[in-house]
């Protein structure tokens, strides 16, 4: 084994669903992984507020999971904070490209679980709650100082 990752981290924009395909519900499930969802977030964040990109993703995504018959997988409290996260990411970065964004901040891009786990305890995280509202982070973070904000 070589220690390597099983996921890497793409820049190439045409690899992910657009904005219309994941409002619309017309992507291919199959290719919505975590980048896309990342990727789909930051677009959002392109250009509207966050508060209008948070409603325009979740209501979206809350869509497409019913469609889908997969409503168990939605997961608000993930969902807000890694809108909130990203959005935060962006400040000062204006016309930064995906490729720019993607260099900047690989770890929102790799294993969920790994970044989340900095923030939130597992019983929080996986909590009945936390699936259907936002919940703060529960955990005091040092993560957010390695990012120096």
């Amino acid at each position: 084994m070589s220690g390597a990752p099983d996921w890497v981290i793409t820049c190439d924009e045409e690899r992910f669903p657009t904005v219309e395909a994941f409002e619309s519900g017309t992507l291919d499930p199959e290719a919505f992984d975590h980048q896309s969802h990342v990727f789909i977030a930051w677009k959002l964040l392109e250009e509207n507020s966050l508060a209008r990109a948070t409603t325009k993703f979740l209501s979206a995504l809350k869509r497409l999971t019913v469609a889908l018959g997969i409503e168990s997988k939605y997961h608000e409290t993930i969902s807000c904070f890694y809108m909130t996260l990203i959005a935060e990411r962006r400040i000062g970065q204006a016309g930064q490209t995906w490729a720019d964004f993607v260099s900047s901040n690989p770890d929102l891009l790799g294993p969920s679980v790994d970044l989340l786990a900095r923030y939130y305890t597992r019983e929080r995280l996986w909590s009945d709650l936390a699936r259907r509202q936002f919940l703060l982070p529960d955990k005091t973070c040092q993560a957010v100082n390695d990012k120096g904000i």
